[in-house]
């Protein structure tokens, strides 16, 4: 039975959950459908990762089109992968491929706000810049309409702020405020020493005393050197409950200690920042994370700018694919094996997508330039279709000829996913009322 926000406010306590969360959930929108999900693991492969080379190649198209690879067969009739991606075309039966991912985007700043957010930028500049008066990030619209229970950071994401001269907009809160920003941890995860950059309470402050505003602020003060690094330090002022609910969560804690993990598992997702960051994903989603983050972006096994490979001649292209496609194929297998073995796969949706595809013809300059009109996405779990294929491109890989799919459907339908309403609204920093999800969740990619 459903509470309502009358009946709530009646409640002498705050319950097991806490009235702040009791107060959220008796207001959080509905979706039309039941959550096939509780939590999105979200792998932005900053850059934009070509289909020809991943999930969609074209090995009986010209050379200049089909490029330094060629195919690989999956278990699926007639569907096939590029050439270095073995182990994900083994594992094709346990996928849902997009393969008419679109807009118009071509600049990585707006492209990727447009991924970030399913909300289309103003403008095609590479100049956009982070401002309160766009859109925020799935994780924060997640952690302002369905937060995780008490003690548990709703939104994660790590471990870089991605950029292309300016910071890419769409990675924080935005005008929903500091109160629903990300958990941001900007460390490797593979190096030895990782661990949460988290405040510690210090042995003379009590539990009882962060009750405290004044108590609390001081610790942000005494701590300032966390601010750089870690978000729930710098939401304090706004949100300290929250704040200090993660300090007293040791479980949840716990996630970000790596070392916990056996050596097989640390070595099976790849001893990479990227690979780890996967890992930590799961850990993650374990002790009741809904939405994180991983960002492959620059200075991920040693791959430079991500997926970004225009611009390369000669042997330069191919070598910059040689340290990216083994690094996708091991990790993305590894991630959804290891959620499939803890029984978490049904109850995790796992996107892997960028903010857009390459050009179908290399470049005179070398590589594939940026190509947003037609691309690919990756989903597995979260009730997904197993072995299934949606859309397709022409013989060139340039135009999508069956389905569309937009980042804003998307967006509907990871929001749907997670039984939070496509259709819902927020008030931007004006007070005026803005849908959640700007188009429409894909019904076909679900069992």
């Amino acid at each position: 039975m459903s509470l309502s926000r009358r009946t709530l406010l009646r409640v002498g306590g705050a319950g097991a959950l806490g009235f702040p969360q009791l107060l959220a959930a008796a207001d959080a929108p509905r979706a039309k459908h039941k959550a096939r999900a509780k939590s999105v693991i979200f792998l932005h492969q900053w850059g934009g990762p070509g289909q020809h080379e991943t999930f969609d190649p074209k090995p009986d198209a010209p050379d200049n089109v089909r490029g330094w690879y060629g195919a690989t067969k999956t278990k699926l009739p007639g569907v096939i992968f590029g050439e270095k991606i073995p182990k994900l075309a083994a594992l094709a039966d346990k996928l849902t491929v997009v393969r008419c991912m679109q807009h118009t985007m071509k600049n990585h700043n707006s492209a990727g706000y447009y991924s970030l957010t399913g909300v289309a930028p103003p403008t095609d500049d590479q100049r956009l810049r982070d401002s309160l008066d766009l859109f925020p990030a799935y994780g924060s619209i997640v952690d302002k309409l369905a937060p995780a229970p008490k003690g548990v950071a709703t939104f994660v994401s790590y471990p870089h702020v991605i950029a292309d001269g300016s910071i890419t907009p769409g990675q924080h809160a935005s005008f929903l405020g500091k109160a629903h920003a990300p958990l941001f941890v900007n460390q490797d995860p593979n190096k030895p020493d990782f661990k949460l950059p988290e405040l510690t309470l210090p042995d003379n402050l009590s539990v009882e005393r962060l009750e405290s505003r004044k108590d609390i602020l001081k610790l942000i003060d005494d701590q300032s050197d966390l601010l750089e690094t870690s978000a729930v330090a710098q939401g304090l002022d706004e949100s300290y409950q929250k704040a200090v609910a993660m300090l007293t969560s040791p479980r949840f804690k716990q996630a970000f200690d790596l070392s916990k993990e056996p050596k097989k598992t640390r070595d099976a997702y790849g001893r990479t920042t990227y690979g780890q960051g996967c890992l930590l994903a799961r850990r993650a989603v374990e002790a009741g994370a809904k939405f994180v983050n991983v960002y492959y972006a620059r200075s991920i096994g040693g791959a430079g700018q991500g997926w970004d490979y225009h611009g390369f001649r000669g042997e330069d292209v191919p070598a910059r694919l040689r340290e990216l496609l083994p690094v996708a194929d091991q990790t993305l297998p590894a991630l959804l094996t290891d959620l499939e073995d803890r029984g978490l796969l049904d109850s995790t949706l796992v996107v892997w997508v960028g903010e857009f595809g390459r050009t179908p013809r290399i470049s005179s300059n070398g590589g594939r330039d940026h190509w947003p009109q037609c691309y690919c996405a990756v989903l597995a779990g979260g009730g997904t279709k197993k072995g299934f294929v949606y859309g397709a491109s022409d013989k060139i890989g340039a135009y999508a000829t069956v389905g569309q799919a937009r980042p804003e459907d998307l967006a509907a339908t990871m929001f749907e996913a997670l039984g939070i309403d496509p259709d819902a609204e927020i008030k931007d920093k004006l007070n005026r009322p803005l849908p959640v999800a700007r188009g429409k969740p894909i019904g076909e990619l679900f069992a």
